[in-house]
């Protein structure tokens, strides 16, 4: 029965390369395998009876509503030019520096996730706006693309992020079931606040770590990464040039502070905190003079594609993961990383290396709602490993495959916008010092558990 399950897994991936639809390959490959196991003996077909319960949950749950309207409001804020007026100023801020431009890609991409957290219009966005100036600008075709495609992932970890809400409803299931298995039949929670808090630090040493690549870099190769000549920086007096950031960063700010601090404060769920984001992006909108009906109605109908998605995804998945259970696959899993030598340090080094792998072929959302519900509750079963600190690392991890060739999707997204002289060669060239910083990060997440934890104790004791 065991083998049955890895070859369930197998056969996904098989399929997953092969280009079929996620959601379909999901759940007609996990049946296939159940009527096959059926016909042998391996299977208890009763026990897709589950399935619409399983199915009920999904949409009964309050807190996957938050889904919908994050993604509204970042494809609102993506419609309203807020990428393009920040790169403007942030270009004119840091312009004076050798890697200036790069900084700014940056820092905007920080901003950017924060308001929108939708990797696809983030990376497209600022590859339309910045890519063709730094290239103008003599920097290296790698240099630029890695860092437009590395800032645009920074919506994977910085809150308000999807990643952050779907991860906190599957772990959140997980632990659970972890703390019934070892005879807690109370089991504390985790909630997607608790991974918003946790998520804040990392997210920040992230973009430090970013900013001092790029530092480094214009050190000692100058060259690949120029400053703006001072006649174009001086387009707007001193004055004028104040006004305009205030302009500018304020009002994504206070966009910011009103949903995550709603959430942090305790005043609102991370739900409510959603539509508060979500009519919060209409008034901005509003304020830019970039609302229209039309424009609503785009909104609209790019929110509910992106969500259906998700939500087939998941109901895929769901099916896939009773499967797996029925042909024991969890089992098998359980107790392999149980007896691994080492103990909790191997089993967790194990599985984030096979996450990583597995960001090369199949997306974060398959992960999430494949993987992790079976790794999940082992983890959280074992000494030293708390939900938050799991999540925070989950998502990092789950970053790094929007940047792993070769089917990155932040890769897939820019080259779309690059110019032609820009090879496919130099985006991935580009990425790697990235994807080498995501997993620098995951060891020093995992030196230093306080830099996710601290600040949720603060806020939640």
């Amino acid at each position: 029965m065991e083998w049955m399950a890895l070859g369930l897994f197998v056969a996904v991936c098989i399929m997953l390369l092969a280009g079929y639809p996620v959601a379909i390959t999901l759940a007609g490959t996990a049946l296939l395998f159940a009527g096959v196991g059926e016909i042998f003996g391996l299977f208890d077909f009763s026990l897709l009876m589950a399935v619409p319960n399983r199915l009920y949950g999904i949409e009964s749950n309050e807190t996957l509503i938050a889904v919908p309207l994050f993604i509204f409001m970042g494809v609102m804020l993506e419609r309203c030019k807020v990428a393009e007026n920040l790169l403007e100023t942030m270009a004119m801020l840091f312009g004076s520096l050798r890697g200036g431009l790069g900084i700014s890609v940056t820092v905007v991409g920080m901003l950017l996730a924060a308001s929108t957290g939708i990797v696809g219009a983030t990376v497209v966005t600022m590859g339309l706006l910045s890519l063709p100036t730094m290239l103008k600008r003599g920097y290296s075709p790698s240099v630029a693309t890695g860092t437009i495609c590395a800032s645009g992932t920074l919506g994977q970890i910085i809150p308000p992020s999807i990643i952050l809400v779907l991860l906190g409803d599957v772990l959140s299931a997980a632990y659970q079931q972890a703390q019934l298995e070892s005879g807690n039949f109370s089991p504390d929670t985790v909630s997607v606040g608790d991974l918003f808090a946790g998520a804040i630090v990392p997210g920040l040493v992230l973009v430090f770590l970013y900013i001092a690549y790029l530092i480094f870099m214009a050190m000692i190769r100058p060259k690949s990464l120029p400053a703006i000549p001072l006649e174009e920086r001086q387009a707007y007096g001193r004055s004028e040039f104040f006004v305009r950031v205030l302009k500018v960063l304020i009002p994504p700010v206070v966009l910011i502070i009103a949903v995550l601090g709603s959430i942090l404060a305790g005043a609102a769920t991370p739900t409510e905190a959603a539509s508060v984001g979500a009519v919060g992006a209409i008034i901005l909108a509003i304020s830019q003079k970039e609302f229209s009906f039309a424009r609503l109605r785009e909104t609209v109908q790019q929110t509910t594609l992106v969500t259906c998605m998700v939500f087939l995804i998941l109901v895929g998945a769901r099916i896939f993961s009773l499967v797996f259970r029925g042909f024991g696959g969890d089992r098998a899993i359980d107790e392999f990383l149980q007896n691994l030598p080492g103990g909790t340090f191997s089993a967790v080094s194990l599985v984030m290396l096979a996450m990583f792998l597995l960001g090369f072929i199949i997306d974060f959302v398959e992960i999430i709602y494949v993987v992790v519900p079976i790794v999940g509750p082992i983890l959280l079963g074992m000494d030293g490993v708390t939900p938050v600190w799991l999540g925070i690392m989950i998502a990092i991890n789950l970053q790094t495959s929007f940047l792993t060739p070769p089917f990155g999707f932040a890769l897939f997204y820019l080259r779309g916008v690059a110019p032609p002289e820009v090879k496919t060669l130099d985006i991935y060239k580009g990425v790697v010092p990235f994807i080498a910083i995501q997993v620098v990060m995951l060891g020093i997440l995992a030196l230093w558990p306080g830099l996710v934890t601290w600040l949720p104790n603060v806020i939640y004791g």
